[in-house]
């Protein structure tokens, strides 16, 4: 299908260099499980789980090593089988080091599985509380408990449920191959989700880069009067909670305000496939679908992995890294980390390994700004990128917070159409913490 500007889609944003072609085509790999697994106790937005094993511990993979610590937290199941030797700080693939439980793999394949629930006669109730007991966290990047978006307030209206299929981040493919390969377990999930929330109408947003996955879920959703794909075009941050609402139904949610308030509930293909997983096979969520990508990697591959799993243990996978490999980023190119420890663990929510090559990572020079306003016009929120990092440097974070600057949502598609180079999104981001604290002094005061 070719790129038509009449699909729906959102103002402003841009289309990087998708390079999708490294991995679009090749299908899931099983990935063994490494000796030696690291299980963050912060894999999702809120507070970190509570350990409930200890050192020596004998485990099976399945088992719940840690338990949820509030509302917003999940609950944590060890991917492999085997022995607790240690609960101390690690490095993560986050960039700041957490208490992590070090387990021995012995190799023992067998899972812990949760009794399988009928998808036909299951209740709302009981697919929340199995989305809860899986530990099932978004996989859109976030990695917000999937049960909480799973149990709005009572006298809030939802009306649809929107499975982001847009994948609109350069280089991954995980979302893609996961709608080609395992179709009929998005629609599942995407109609356990919608029986959870109580919701009769459906939608599968997807790029229209993506024409097998286009395919394969027109050809599933062909019998279902209540779910449609909805064709959007190629453009980042289409994927972005509020950008998807806005080309998929017209609706605008307001600063500070959740996809809820406007009647929707979003989730990722991988968060579907995940609650399909939990409630029909009885499987907690110890498994993490990524794409490993880039010029500096020598076998680029689409690979199911434990959780757990170091970065290196996955990189000498697929191959090892080139000789000009120069920097490793977890996530997208866009708002993916840089990682700086490969020996940090993916989490329940990583989507991607990229591995760039010292020509694609150089930094290019700043110069001062040329007062184009490109940054203004590729914003999808419609802030002003040049004034907030402005008050950023100058610690001006009264009027920073009076331009909005805790809406934006940290894209980078300023950064990436700024012909001066400078580095907008960074300074937004620094100027974001210090306006949050600021809040929370006044708050408390």
């Amino acid at each position: 299908m070719s790129f038509f500007s009449s699909f729906k889609t959102f103002k402003g944003g841009v289309h990087p260099s998708e390079f999708k072609e490294f991995t679009q085509n090749l299908p899931f790999e099983i990935m063994p499980a490494p000796a030696i697994v690291i299980i963050p106790l912060t894999q999702h937005i809120g507070k970190p789980a509570n350990p409930v094993v200890k050192k020596k511990d004998e485990v099976k993979a399945g088992q719940v090593i840690a338990e949820s610590s509030g509302f917003i937290s999940s609950v944590i199941h060890s991917p492999v089988s085997g022995i607790v030797k240690d609960i101390h700080l690690e490095p993560t693939i986050s960039g700041f080091p957490n208490e992590c439980i070090i387990i021995q793999s012995n190799d023992n394949s067998d899972i812990d599985l949760m009794p399988q629930l009928d998808i036909e006669t299951v209740s709302p109730d009981d697919i929340i509380s199995r989305v809860r007991d899986a530990g099932i966290v978004g996989q859109g990047g976030a990695a917000f408990p999937t049960y909480v978006k799973l149990s709005p307030p009572a006298d809030t209206k939802i009306d649809y449920v929107i499975l982001n299929g847009c994948e609109c981040e350069p280089y991954l493919t995980r979302d893609d191959r996961y709608m080609i390969e395992r179709s009929t377990d998005v629609l599942n999930g995407l109609k356990l989700i919608m029986k959870a929330l109580g919701v009769k109408k459906g939608v599968i947003g997807i790029e229209d880069n993506k024409n097998q996955a286009i395919k394969a879920m027109r050809e599933i959703v062909r019998s279902e009067p209540d779910i449609e794909v909805e064709i959007l075009k190629t453009k980042y941050p289409q994927g972005a909670e509020k950008m998807l609402i806005k080309a998929v139904l017209n609706r605008e949610v307001p600063p500070g305000k959740l996809p809820m308030d406007v009647g929707c509930v979003i989730q990722n293909i991988g968060t579907a496939i995940a609650v399909n997983d939990a409630v029909t096979k009885g499987e907690p969520q110890i498994t993490a679908a990524l794409t490993v990508s880039g010029k500096g990697i020598n076998n680029p591959k689409n690979i199911i992995v434990r959780v757990g799993t170091p970065l290196n243990e996955i990189l000498n996978y697929c191959g090892g890294l080139k000789d000009d490999a120069a920097k490793i980023v977890v996530g997208g190119p866009m708002m993916g980390v840089s990682q700086f420890d490969v020996n940090a663990p993916v989490t329940k929510a990583t989507s991607g390994i990229l591995v760039l090559t010292k020509k694609e990572a150089n930094a290019h020079t700043e110069t001062p700004c040329l007062n184009c306003g490109k940054c203004i016009e590729v914003c999808p929120l419609g802030l002003v990128p040049t004034k907030l990092t402005r008050f950023s440097k100058l610690n001006m974070y009264e009027k920073a917070d009076e331009f909005s600057i805790t809406t934006c949502m940290e894209c980078g598609t300023c950064t990436y159409n700024c012909p001066a180079n400078i580095p907008l999104v960074q300074w937004i981001r620094l100027g974001k913490k210090k306006v949050i604290r600021m809040q929370k002094e006044k708050m408390s005061a």
